[in-house]
């Protein structure tokens, strides 16, 4: 008989645990020091104090004898994606009970449910040993009175209740109802310590999470099925160190579907290499200024919130400031070394978005134009390079590049950074993946040049191959470019791979897709309204693309603030969100993209009508406008193709019928 398969090790994900029945009779001074013992820094004493009171109410939980014997218990469990630690778990053979205690205070906040919330759907999504058990997430007010107990599972049927407020006297009464309505598979306490856990994290949480100290490895998918954002890392960490010791200046090309992990990969090469104390000091650098702006923001607030935690006053001004020196603007930084012919303090630089740069054409205007340089002849990437240049010993430029998503004038793809390494910089050496020849690339001919220098290798390390931003859907960015092609039967087939995990819908009801939204959104998952920056005959509905929105506070702030996003009264373009991402949105389709005749034909509205676009380029900006509208979305879209209205000609049923009928074609469900 073939051996038995070795079981994989505990992963303790908790600063205390044990079996319920062990910790009922252990001396609760012993637990509070376990928990003191396991701690790093000085515990707050309203941390202390957290504690004693949890240990003391959960030690008089009434559970039945059935349930006591194999139940567990876990204090501070990890929740990695998120960065933070979920205050209690009690795992019986049926159901996880996760709770967040509010000590002292006797009300029920909606930032406090959606927390609670946000760590249940977390094991329900990414900890592979939770997926199939229910889980009930338990808001806790030490001091609030009794309330209104009702144990409702979702609407997504995956056995995920809705957050139980509760009193600190009322615990046991809920997890003996919920114990009595939910029925699921059983665990095994060893088994469910075991499950690994596999998170797809937003960018802004992997930003958060690499900032605080965390590593790419606890907060990436390590799964077989997904490509390993650490192979990658540890591949651009080994060119940077060959070229620091071989004293060799590099190029390296990263390549990925939309969703993939670029970005997180960059950050985390950029944060590894951060100290500029270091000889590798590096930056990252981007052309998209809303998500510079986004990152920037949201790592200088959650710098404020742990500083807070840990008893330190920092003023959101001051840690702004440290930010800046990790996330830069890539025009910023273009623009300071213009006079300055001295080299950068950073040794690597990893560029964003590189496809994005700017070619020779559109840079000569602009600095003509804005910065009264009219004798400026580079390129972007060759400007870009050139700074590099002027280290005398070694230097590296990685460029993160996702195919398709050129969107804005001047965005000369790959081959402005090709033609700048066969041109004026022949000694570099290049490093690219194979995939980097396909032809969504557009740059065959170049690449075959570049690939034949000597001093060119190829490591197919360097793409990313799965979607990490759809952890339902890996065939997302696959279905959105059988789509754009045209290629319905293609589209149709890959939307059945997936359709029964990651819903795409169609209406032409507005009001009803965003009710349909706000239904499918639990705890804090962002939902957000998207269209085109070209769809300017969607005002009767509310939506104006003129009107400019500020992306940081339509990402970062709240429910209840009429600016964010989750008010689905500010509809984003693909200019804000490239880059970043929602949990579910709302693709709004207006008629700057129709279908006709089997192909898309291009418009846009100038003065009172729509004019055809001819132009090759700027057809293909249009179409990759809505491939990242199509693929800004982690869990579900709502495609909505307004109702024509045939008194107004500039919004004629002829104008968005064919487009709703394709899209019906393809296999969409009608909401």
């Amino acid at each position: 008989m073939p051996p038995e398969p070795a079981l994989s090790p505990i992963i303790r994900r908790w600063m205390y645990g044990t079996a319920f029945a062990d910790f009922v009779h252990q001396d609760s001074a012993s637990i509070l020091g376990e928990l003191l013992a396991r701690s790093t820094g000085d515990v707050e004493l309203t941390q202390r104090t957290a504690w004693e009171t949890q240990i003391r109410i959960l030690k008089t939980l009434r559970i039945p004898s059935s349930i006591l014997e194999t139940a567990r218990i876990y204090f501070e469990l990890t929740v990695p994606r998120l960065g933070r630690r979920a205050d209690v778990a009690l795992l019986t053979d049926c159901a996880l009970f996760i709770m967040e205690f509010k000590v002292g205070e006797s009300t029920f906040t909606t930032a406090a449910l959606d927390q609670v919330w946000d760590y249940a759907l977390d094991f329900k999504y990414f900890h592979d040993a939770s997926h199939p058990i229910c889980i009930v997430p338990i808001l806790v007010a030490t001091e609030a009175a009794p309330q209104p107990i009702n144990v409702l599972l979702t609407a997504h049927n995956d056995g995920l209740t809705q957050p139980i407020k509760a009193a600190s006297q009322q615990i046991s009464d809920v997890i003996s109802l919920a114990l009595a309505n939910l029925v699921g598979p059983r665990i095994v306490g060893s088994v469910w310590e075991r499950g690994r856990y596999l998170p797809t994290p937003t960018i802004i949480e992997a930003a958060r999470a690499l900032y605080a100290g965390h590593s790419v490895e606890n907060i990436s998918r390590t799964d077989a099925g997904a490509t390993n954002l650490t192979i990658t890392s540890k591949s651009i960490d080994s060119i940077i160190e060959n070229s620091q010791r071989l004293q060799r200046k590099s190029l390296c090309f990263v390549t990925g579907v939309p969703g993939a992990g670029k970005t997180l990969v960059g950050l985390n090469v950029a944060h590894h290499h951060l100290n500029p104390n270091s000889d590798t000091y590096s930056v990252f650098l981007s052309g998209n200024g809303p998500l510079v702006s986004v990152l920037r923001e949201a790592l200088a607030r959650d710098n404020v919130d742990r500083s807070l935690n840990e008893g330190i006053k920092l003023r959101i001004g001051d840690a702004r400031k440290k930010v800046d020196a990790f996330i830069q603007n890539v025009h910023h930084f273009r623009d300071e070394y213009l006079d300055d012919l001295g080299a950068p303090p950073e040794h690597v630089v990893l560029f964003d978005e590189a496809q994005r740069a700017w070619n020779l054409a559109q840079t000569t205007a602009f600095m003509t134009r804005k910065r009264k340089r009219p004798d400026f002849a580079h390129s972007e990437p060759e400007f870009l390079i050139s700074c590099m240049d002027r280290h005398p010993d070694w230097a590296v430029v990685v460029c993160l590049v996702g195919s398709g998503q050129e969107i804005g004038t001047g965005e000369g793809g790959i081959a402005e950074w090709l033609s700048a390494v066969m041109t004026k910089f022949q000694s570099w050496d290049v490093y690219l993946p194979t995939r980097l020849m396909d032809s969504e690339y557009q740059s065959q001919e170049m690449l075959a040049r570049v690939r034949a220098r000597t001093n060119t290798r190829v490591d197919d390390e360097l793409h990313l191959s799965t979607s990490l931003r759809s952890f339902r859907a890996e065939s997302l960015s696959r279905f959105v470019r059988e789509l754009l092609d045209c290629e319905a039967e293609s589209a149709k087939l890959t939307l059945g791979e997936f359709s029964g995990r990651y819903p795409i819908l169609l209406t032409r009801d507005l009001s009803r897709a965003k009710a349909w939204l706000r239904r499918q959104a639990r705890g804090s998952e962002r939902v957000g309204l998207v269209v085109s920056s070209q769809a300017e005959r969607l005002k009767p509905h509310a939506i104006d693309v003129r009107v400019k929105i500020d992306p940081v506070r339509w990402f970062l702030d709240p429910k209840e603030d009429t600016r964010s996003s989750y008010y689905l009264e500010d509809a984003a373009t693909e200019f804000q969100v490239q880059g970043l991402e929602l949990d579910w949105a709302c693709v709004v389709w207006d008629g700057d993209l129709r279908f006709n005749n089997g192909e898309w034909a291009h418009h846009q509205f100038r003065g009172s009508s729509w004019i055809r676009i001819r132009k090759e380029e700027r057809q293909k900006y249009l179409k990759n406008s809505y491939r990242v509208l199509l693929t800004r979305a982690r869990q579900g879209i709502v495609l909505v193709v307004p109702e024509g209205d045939d008194s107004d000609p500039t919004r004629a049923k002829s104008i968005y019928d064919p487009t709703y009928g394709y899209l019906k074609s393809v296999g969409l469900t009608e909401l």
